[in-house]
């Protein structure tokens, strides 16, 4: 049965020829934890500067913060952009961190990180878009990820949706001899369905096995099990990606967290070409060897 069309949001700029952009590094195990007194983006660039690397993902679990900033996604005001943020939510009290996903990379020339993620509060669980620099850690947070030494994020104006954005960019030459799997750092823009640009990717470079990490948005969002989220701006975590071959095609599943505009949460694994994006999904895609575990 053919997929109904998919929806479509419209934004300022002209639409760029490409919808994802890819580039290929060597993974670098990353296991750390963020020490008490720093600011969550401090303390995430010291993890990753110890190890030699540049960019990368990694998953924040436990630990508290106190202040703790954040947003939701929100309607713009502005006329021009397609969606923006919410004013930013300061909860009172310590915030305990459920999980919360984390892009590394650059912009203005030093460390920025990108960060969805469930947390709990004194009021109750929320979602949303942490502030690293505006949160500091009280409780040691355990982080979790993959690291590169030559490739990263970089944050550059976006022409398409007039945003300053994460880029999949090459900083230096990737040896012969680096040691590691290989790692795929890929942007998908907006309109593109997130599980069929993962495949398409996947099918390019070869790749037939792999786990996916990332975060995103996504303009509305339909769930395998008949869930929907009707909100045309959200903010999502990929909770547990892979990719599989089947029948010489990579298919992919993701589990996701979500939270609509009204800061509404849901869970669930996503239908594959009905989930396109809204502004950007940063993406890191890990190639196995054989088959997941």
């Amino acid at each position: 049965m053919p997929m109904p069309d998919m929806r479509h949001i419209h934004h300022p700029g002209p639409v760029a020829p490409e919808r994802t952009t890819v580039v290929t590094g060597r993974a670098v195990p990353l296991r750390f934890v963020l020490e008490p007194s720093d600011a969550v983006d401090v303390a995430i660039a010291k993890g990753f500067a110890n190890r030699g690397c540049i960019g990368g993902f990694v998953m924040l679990r436990g630990g508290t913060c106190d202040p703790f900033r954040y947003v939701m996604p929100a309607a713009s005001s502005d006329g021009r952009h397609a969606a923006w943020y919410s004013g930013t939510f300061a909860p009172e009290g310590p915030v305990r961190i459920e999980r919360a996903g984390t892009i590394v990379g650059w912009r203005d020339g030093k460390p920025f990180v990108h960060c969805h993620g469930i947390w709990n509060t004194l009021e109750g669980t929320r979602m949303g878009h942490l502030l690293g620099p505006d949160t500091r850690v009280t409780e040691s947070i355990e982080a979790i990820g993959i690291g590169l030494e030559a490739v990263t994020f970089k944050a550059l104006p976006d022409p398409e949706t007039d945003f300053i954005l994460f880029e999949p960019v090459t900083v230096a030459a990737d040896t012969a001899g680096r040691a590691g799997a290989r790692v795929l750092l890929a942007k998908v823009r907006p309109n593109a369905d997130i599980c069929t640009a993962i495949g398409d990717i996947c099918l390019s470079h070869g790749i037939e096995r792999a786990d996916v990490y990332g975060i995103g948005s996504l303009n509305g969002v339909r769930y395998a099990d008949g869930g929907r989220v009707e909100a045309y701006a959200t903010e999502v975590l990929i909770r547990e990606g892979w990719v599989e071959s089947v029948h010489s095609r990579p298919s992919t599943s993701l589990d996701v967290d979500v939270v609509d505009m009204d800061g509404r949460i849901s869970s669930g694994t996503l239908v594959p070409g009905d989930n396109p994006v809204c502004i950007t999904f940063e993406v890191v895609i890990v190639e196995l060897d054989g088959p997941r575990d």
